[in-house]
């Protein structure tokens, strides 16, 4: 029906997470409309993201710089430490602004049905982060299902001879629901009521 170049530019839409057949057409018509220099501008934001962003090296959210600009920031609380599957989750939490420890990002949850273990996502750096950094407590902050209560177990297994606390943010979040879908008071009411992992 389109021209093989503006249904190649629907398919490439069509990859991004929620975006269907109707909305993808909608946005490759409002790129076509787009000036030279929009255009130009919008491909080298893309280009450059891609490019030049990647995990920081001491808590694994994204970041264009090799230390993130939470990491480097000498003022949070150093002994508390949000635990999140996701990248995308130290953004939300840093919106509500209420936060002021520091982060570690998993990059994944254990899941055996998916034959991914403890080694395939960043427990090793947290317990090694523990240890060098003295932390007290460990806020899981990860969504419901079993994937996160295997993942919650097993920390709390291999932290049982260490001096912290692991505690999960209150119920209020969806069972499997994302975070990123959750608004910031519920966030915020989460973090303040979270409790022990038993």
């Amino acid at each position: 029906m389109y021209p093989k170049t503006l249904s190649n530019l629907i398919e490439s839409f069509k990859l991004l997470p929620g975006i269907g057949e109707k909305t993808a057409e909608r946005l490759a018509f409002a790129v076509l409309r787009f000036s030279e220099e929009e255009c130009d501008k919008f491909s080298k934001n893309i280009e450059n993201s891609k490019k030049n962003i990647h995990p920081c090296k001491k808590c694994g959210t994204l970041t264009d710089e090799e230390v993130c600009s939470i990491c480097k920031d000498k003022t949070r609380t150093k002994d508390t430490l949000i635990v999140v599957e996701d990248s995308k989750d130290v953004f939300l939490f840093e919106k509500i602004g209420n936060f002021k420890g520091y982060y570690h990002v998993l990059g994944g949850l254990i899941s055996p049905l998916d034959d991914i273990g403890p080694n395939d996502i960043e427990i090793k750096s947290l317990v090694e982060k523990i240890d060098k950094d003295n932390i007290k407590e460990i806020i899981l902050a990860i969504k419901s299902g079993i994937e996160a209560d295997t993942t919650s177990l097993y920390l709390k297994k291999i932290l049982e001879n260490k001096n912290v606390s692991i505690t999960k943010i209150a119920s209020g979040i969806p069972i499997g629901g994302d975070l990123d879908y959750v608004d910031s008071l519920t966030l915020e009411s989460a973090i303040k009521n979270r409790k022990e992992v038993l």
